[in-house]
């Protein structure tokens, strides 16, 4: 939960219909009217979307949402001051050997043991899978489960961009924060040397407790180096997924989706189907950080700003296919989230004695969510282990003991 003395405000919502595009045509289009919705998805799908609620419901109760005003387990249990000493138990302590599973066994095999159908994860579950993580339904269940939650309507977003919350939280703990690459890290007795550099000199600072936050797999390339530990730090397997994102400015081409005329194209986003020929996962219009009174998304035949998630550039040819014409593209390829299957490892959240690695989280389910869990989970751990509270870390049968002590 966010203090309320951040003063953080809720971003208005801008209406927006979705659809799903096979590459040929929509398959699935979204409405005005809500239980033409709800018709339309049994018609297609029978109960399958309600198999698929409640099984993302069941999840997140115990993870990091609320029911019906109570909190979930993880809430109660950091409440309570309890810590887990790694990925695995905090999962267990959550969902059992349950959520576990979830971890090692694909969301597309869960899904049809649910009785889900194939048809249902193909047009809508593998859509929602390439617009949040671009990979599709092979992942682990847990992280689709997380991105399905992640998908639903009615979230909350901050005024200003979500980033505020980094930054008030920052301001909130008065840090004395030092912008500078971390090159080395080190062992000194009980504490930790770190050197770092800045664009215009080099630095070296002793702390007693150190938590790297920033992934550490090879593939990524993070600049630090792991110096004079005995024995050696192990290496963080698994690799991560590029995505691209482009922010192009210009007049989306309804045509290729069906709309000669853009002023009869009713869509805000356009999802896509995991079909071959397809350059990219979904193209969306965006509206600012601040939402003025009276403000409008722009219609189809106006010129927008448009977000695009492909697994490649896009060549002038694909920005062609999508965009009548345009007037600017930004693009940024980046490492977004683990390429899941690539390890069927969770990292580990202590490296050291004091040394704490906080995205080892992304490993279960990559989300902004799961990394503050993560990140209270450390700064209990640290504190339990650096009093020598051991007894608040790694407890079984946790609900049991909180209803005894209330």
């Amino acid at each position: 939960m966010i203090p309320n003395f951040i003063r953080l405000k809720y971003r208005k919502n801008v209406a927006g219909k979705t659809a799903v595009f096979n590459g040929e045509e929509f398959i699935l289009e979204e409405t005005d009217w809500y239980l033409l919705d709800l018709f339309r998805l049994w018609w297609r799908y029978g109960i399958s979307f309600i198999r698929l609620q409640m099984w993302v419901e069941e999840i997140m109760e115990n993870s990091d949402k609320t029911d019906r005003g109570n909190p979930s387990r993880c809430k109660l249990y950091q409440a309570h001051g309890y810590a887990f000493s790694s990925v695995e138990e905090l999962l267990h302590s959550l969902g059992g050997s349950g959520f576990l599973n979830m971890t090692r066994c694909s969301l597309s095999e869960s899904l049809l043991e649910l009785g889900v159908s194939q048809r249902f994860i193909d047009e809508v579950i593998a859509p929602v899978m390439r617009v949040n993580y671009g990979q599709n339904i092979s992942i682990p269940a847990f992280v689709g489960a997380v991105s399905l939650a992640g998908a639903q309507a009615n979230l909350w977003a901050v005024e200003g961009g979500n980033k505020l919350v980094c930054s008030g939280l920052l301001k909130l703990a008065k840090a004395n924060l030092i912008q500078a690459q971390v090159t080395t890290i080190s062992p000194h007795s009980t504490q930790y040397q770190l050197n770092y550099a800045t664009l215009t000199e080099k630095g070296s600072e002793f702390y007693d407790i150190v938590v790297v936050a920033t992934p550490l797999q090879s593939s990524v390339g993070s600049g630090i180096s792991f110096q004079g530990f005995e024995p050696q730090l192990p290496d963080i397997a698994g690799s991560y997924h590029h995505t691209v994102a482009s922010i192009v400015h210009g007049y989306l081409n309804c045509s290729y989706f069906g709309f000669p005329d853009p002023k009869l194209f009713p869509f805000a986003s356009v999802l896509t189907t995991d079909s071959p020929g397809l350059f990219f996962n979904s193209a969306a219009s965006i509206c600012p950080v601040n939402i003025s009174t009276g403000f409008r998304r722009k219609q189809p035949q106006e010129a927008g700003v448009y977000k695009v998630f492909s697994p490649q550039p896009l060549d002038k040819p694909a920005l062609k296919t999508l965009f009548r014409s345009y007037y600017s593209v930004q693009v940024t390829d980046w490492q977004a989230y683990p390429r899941y299957g690539s390890t069927q490892d969770l990292p580990p959240v202590v490296l050291h004695e004091s040394l704490y690695y906080l995205n080892g989280i992304e490993w279960a389910g990559s989300a902004m969510e799961m990394s503050s869990v993560a990140a209270k989970n450390i700064a209990l751990l640290a504190y339990h282990r650096w009093s020598r509270q051991l007894e608040m870390v790694d407890q079984k049968d946790l609900m049991h003991k909180i209803k005894t002590e209330l």
